[in-house]
């Protein structure tokens, strides 16, 4: 099954995914009722309860699924759908290894009588520890800075205090912090109305998984995971609901 773009419905389609076979998921599943996908779209929580059942069987362990969630407002209400996303995956088996936040550099704004909504959330769930982890690195603002661990504090008289004096240097590097901003749509050129952002796609990707490792997508949309996938050299299967996108994915992979 593996490099296939499959056009059916994802809980049919991933019945026929063999035990521990997925590497990871990258996903970002439809928000309550805010599209309707060409009226193609049956959405609720019989879905994802389904679509997070079958997940927790076909992952490897220490595979990561990072679940691309927000939630609609509706009668001045948030309907928190994306919280008891996250609370039924730990209920399955899953951890949550990670609650990272998506910001849009650029959003729509509504004019309404709260903040605007600039982020979406991105869990991070594992099947156990995660089996890979390559970190996106960035530059530490104070590389090569010298610094005195303990000293300062030798004769504080605390349950906190340091046992030792060590001196160490900051790294030209560090890990990146889990709030990750991108342009909306910068590369989207495609008629899906709610593609993710491909360096979105690329760094989960990269920090998730090896060369050769499998990517599923159950609601792959525009294709967006499996072009960066196999830009990245891994294996990609991609499960789609609405036969019109298979063209948008098909030319998007072929690029």
């Amino acid at each position: 099954m593996n490099n296939e773009v499959i056009i059916g419905d994802c809980l049919d389609v991933m019945t026929r995914i063999s035990d521990k076979s997925i590497d990871m998921v990258l996903t970002s599943p439809p928000y309550d009722n805010l599209r309707s996908y060409n009226g193609s779209l049956d959405w609720g929580e019989h879905v994802w309860k389904g679509a997070i059942d079958i997940l927790f069987r076909i992952m490897k362990d220490g595979g990561v699924v990072v679940w691309v969630v927000g939630d609609s407002t509706v009668k001045g209400s948030e309907t928190c759908t994306s919280f008891k996303q996250a609370l039924y995956f730990k209920e399955v088996g899953f951890n949550l290894h990670d609650t990272m936040i998506y910001a849009k550099k650029s959003y729509m704004p509504l004019t309404h009588n709260r903040y605007e909504q600039q982020f979406e959330y991105m869990f991070v769930f594992s099947k156990g520890r995660p089996k890979t982890f390559n970190p996106i690195m960035t530059p530490s603002i104070t590389a090569g800075t010298k610094r005195n661990r303990g000293g300062s504090k030798a004769n504080e008289s605390s349950c906190a205090e340091r046992k030792r004096d060590e001196k160490t240097v900051v790294n030209d590097e560090k890990q990146s912090p889990n709030i990750w901003f991108f342009n909306v749509g910068k590369n989207e050129k495609t008629l899906h109305n709610a593609p993710f952002p491909e360096e979105l796609a690329y760094d989960h990707i990269i920090s998730w998984s090896n060369e050769g490792d499998t990517i599923l997508d159950p609601f792959a949309g525009s294709g967006t995971v499996g072009k960066v996938a196999k830009e990245l050299n891994r294996n990609y299967i991609l499960i789609e609901k609405e036969p019109t996108y298979l063209e948008i994915i098909n030319k998007r992979l072929s690029e």
